[in-house]
């Protein structure tokens, strides 16, 4: 495993760093056992920074991360970053009580790596200083209970430019691959962080997964058009390490396959290790997609829960799905959500009142209100409903024979 400094004169930090908002599920609930193998696994091969926060999986992300940490002795070898939901957060004295929530949940007197969460303007961290955030900081450090601080960005370039120099930052952490290169932080706050000499954490870095297993046919068969076969997401990866102002790229793995895979290319990837011809390569893939896409959706979920049940990713997953494969296999998932068959809830964008609640937390300004309109009018169909309907009354009949 490769290890670089993610801030300055401070410990070595894995490149590959374990996102812990995507663990594997069984139900509606964290698959730990398979989770607890994952990320040991993920250990034993060099992996020692581990990403959550306080809404990650309802707030069981951090209990299954302290958990694991504790159960197999390697909290001094490993580093946890955790985050400040600053966007709930609105007197002062809520400050000292998400963090002392958080030191709870991970069984832990100390965070080594602690954010302020999801900030997206300067104003979101002027709130927090009014709220005292300074002082909080000052005496967390003091006491050891916070090693590092940053913040996590999602918003316009000139609104990150203007939070970087605002305060004295050890590291941040910003939405960063080929498809995002001048949107939100972009290249340009990169480079900046790095002439600041802050570090810089790279998440979303396949966009959930839509860079990855999920690329649709006309990307894979660019890719495999180049001399060396690498899946979509070693392409994603290697981009992003190619980047000498990268330190860190958390990667959401839950199957064991993708942890081995990032695990190999974290090993290989180093900053100029794209040739003209690779560039090249990906420079068609992102035409590609945005002649595809319909929704830039990452799947991140800050949009949810929603009040009244709208499944807005998996609603824009099969939006997108429908024009990246092909569109009977996304109606059918989307119509199957949205009539509630097969005893799941009902979940489709036909529930949504135009609350506009979920479009105050979405990292990338999507207009998700006119979006969700425009993904039901695609994707609903009478034939597809009575066909599922029929189905879902033969199996029902099959279950009770």
């Amino acid at each position: 495993m490769q290890y670089r400094n993610l801030v300055k004169g401070a410990e070595d930090l894995s490149v590959l760093g374990y996102g812990c908002m995507r663990f594997p599920t069984k139900g509606n609930r964290i698959d730990e056992e398979l989770a607890e193998k994952q990320i040991m696994y993920a250990y034993d091969k060099g992996v020692n920074y581990y990403d959550t926060a306080y809404p990650y999986h309802g707030g069981k992300s951090e209990v299954v991360l302290g958990k694991i940490i504790k159960k197999n002795g390697i909290r001094e070898k490993v580093y946890i970053a955790d985050k400040l939901p600053a966007f709930l957060i609105n007197k002062a004295e809520q400050i000292n009580k998400y963090f002392d929530t958080q030191i709870e949940r991970l069984d832990t007197d100390y965070i080594d790596y602690y954010l302020m969460h999801m900030l997206d303007s300067l104003k979101s961290w002027e709130t927090l200083k009014d709220f005292g955030i300074l002082d909080f900081i000052e005496e967390k450090k003091k006491s050891g209970a916070i090693r590092h601080i940053g913040f996590s960005f999602h918003g316009r370039p000139e609104e990150f430019i203007k939070i970087l120099e605002d305060y004295e930052w050890e590291f941040c952490q910003i939405q960063f691959n080929y498809l995002d290169e001048y949107n939100q932080a972009g290249l340009a706050g990169l480079k900046r962080a790095h002439e600041l000499g802050i570090g810089v954490v790279i998440m979303e870095p396949l966009r959930g997964g839509s860079l990855a297993a999920k690329a649709p046919d006309k990307v894979k068969k660019r890719f495999d058009e180049y001399r060396e076969k690498r899946s979509p997401a070693h392409w994603g990866l290697r981009w992003i390490w190619n980047h000498k102002e990268v330190a860190v790229v958390l990667s959401g793995m839950n199957v064991d396959e993708h942890v081995k895979e990032n695990i190999m290319v974290a090993n290989e990837s180093l900053p100029g290790c794209m040739n003209e011809e690779e560039e090249k390569v990906v420079n068609d893939v992102k035409e590609i997609y945005r002649e595809l896409m319909k929704v830039p959706c990452t799947g991140c979920n800050y949009c949810m829960p929603c009040p009244f049940g709208v499944d807005i990713p998996g609603a824009f997953s099969d939006y997108n799905s429908k024009y990246f494969f092909g569109g009977r296999t996304a109606q059918a998932l989307y119509v199957g959500r949205s009539m509630g068959a097969f005893g799941i809830k009902k979940a489709g964008a036909d529930l949504c009142t135009d609350c506009g609640k979920c479009e105050l937390h979405c990292p990338q300004e999507i207009k998700i209100r006119d979006e969700l309109k425009n993904a039901h009018k695609e994707l609903d169909s009478k034939l597809m409903r009575a066909g599922i309907k029929v189905a879902s009354l033969f199996m029902g009949r099959r279950s009770r024979d």
